[in-house]
């Protein structure tokens, strides 16, 4: 069986790594090899999404069910917090995303249909934008008020 991007992808990889080492360029599968190297950045973009969402939303959670504040929603923000910031220092190209007003708009949003779902209150009672600044979003301490 002739290894293809379609029928076995590891085993592809591995072939395409062998290649490439071997110095046999004219033999790489380039049009696969260039999709995966972009799939590669936009799944590093997808789990800055994802992290800054669970971020967002608990401390929308925070603010908005403050009677049920808890010690575990607490230590997911300083999670994520954590994870946020690891991402960035690992991959520091990704900090245009923070700046791009329409990523914003795709996590506040996932942000507000997680919170939803965990606190019973309705996506639009939530704000529209983000309320707060990235210095609160990132700072160690700071939580939301009631």
């Amino acid at each position: 069986m002739i290894i293809t991007y379609e029928n076995d992808i590891i085993a592809w990889a591995k072939q395409q790594v062998s290649l490439l080492r071997t110095g046999q360029l004219s033999k790489l599968d380039i049009e696969n090899i260039a999709e995966e190297i972009e799939d590669v950045g936009r799944s590093e973009q997808r789990e800055l999404a994802s992290r800054m969402a669970v971020l967002l939303a608990h401390l929308l959670k925070w603010q908005y069910q403050s009677a049920r504040q808890c010690s575990s929603w607490e230590k997911t923000i300083k999670e994520q917090r954590r994870a946020v910031e690891r991402r960035l220092k690992k991959t520091p190209s990704l900090k245009t995303s923070l700046n791009d007003p329409e990523w914003w708009v795709d996590v506040w949003f996932d942000a507000k249909i997680m919170a939803e779902k965990e606190t019973a209150i309705n996506f639009e009672h939530f704000p529209d934008e983000c309320p707060w600044v990235m210095r609160q979003i990132f700072s160690e301490n700071w939580l939301p008020k009631n």
